[in-house]
């Protein structure tokens, strides 16, 4: 193994250049590898955004939740998604949000985004505990 080495080095001092086959196949074989690895992580940070965008699209809507009860003297008995943009909620494209519950004194949104792959990448937001639950919910 070192003589091949030592006269590929022989040859290439001696004016001679280019790559061997092997030389070219161990860096296509190099390039596969970091391909395999780097698509997949590509593709979980998409449905992190996507997830993202979801829960952020909850603490949005909550907020507006809250501003429409300031106006409806503290009760969350009308507050439906129409009370929700009238109240500063704007859609998230993709992003479905419903009211899930309510009640006088409490509510329950639901969001959920197009792009992920299954249904239960459901995040609740709860007023009673003002906490967002969900898949990968931070």
């Amino acid at each position: 193994m070192m003589a091949r080495i030592q006269k590929t080095i022989e040859k290439r001092a001696r004016g001679e250049k280019g790559f061997t086959l092997i030389e070219l196949l161990v860096v296509i074989i190099i390039i596969g590898i970091l391909a395999a690895i780097a698509i997949p992580a590509f593709l979980n940070q998409r449905e992190k955004g996507w997830r993202a965008q979801a829960e952020s699209s909850l603490k949005n809507a909550s907020i507006a939740a809250e501003s429409h009860a300031v106006d409806a003297n503290g009760s969350y008995a009308a507050l439906d998604t129409a009370a929700l943009t009238a109240n500063g909620y704007n859609e998230t494209t993709g992003v479905a949000l419903t009211v899930a519950a309510k009640s006088a004194t409490a509510y329950t949104l639901k969001a959920t985004h197009a792009s992920l792959p299954s249904d239960e990448d459901t995040f609740t937001y709860e007023s009673a505990t003002g906490k967002i639950t969900g898949p990968t919910a931070s």
